[in-house]
């Protein structure tokens, strides 16, 4: 089979191209404690502190996995006092309602 012919679900060449793209975000997403913070964030502004509460890992391993989610475009973050408090972003609060309502 040719393999550049197949086109997967779909006819249109864009969507098929986008693949990629949304392989790298499930393999983001698909990890546990990622997909807890982007739950934790559905419910409003949180700053590192406060996830580290709900989450049984380290507050370095919860802030590599913010800067992971923020590169992504899912999150944004915002400086208030001594915290910076993180936030979905209007793309990351779409992909996370539309997952969650699998």
């Amino acid at each position: 089979m040719n393999m550049r012919s197949y086109n997967c679900c779909t006819t249109n060449k864009y969507q098929f191209n986008k693949i990629g793209s949304l392989t790298s975000l499930l393999k983001l997403i698909g990890v546990e404690s990622r997909l807890k913070i982007l739950c934790i964030l559905k419910q409003g502004s949180h700053c590192v502190c406060e996830i580290e509460k709900h989450i049984n890992e380290s507050q370095s391993l919860i802030s590599h996995h913010l800067k992971d989610l923020k590169k992504a475009g899912l999150i944004q973050d915002e400086k208030k006092g001594q915290f910076v408090h993180y936030e979905l972003t209007e793309n990351g609060k779409h992909i996370i309602s539309s997952l969650f309502k699998l």
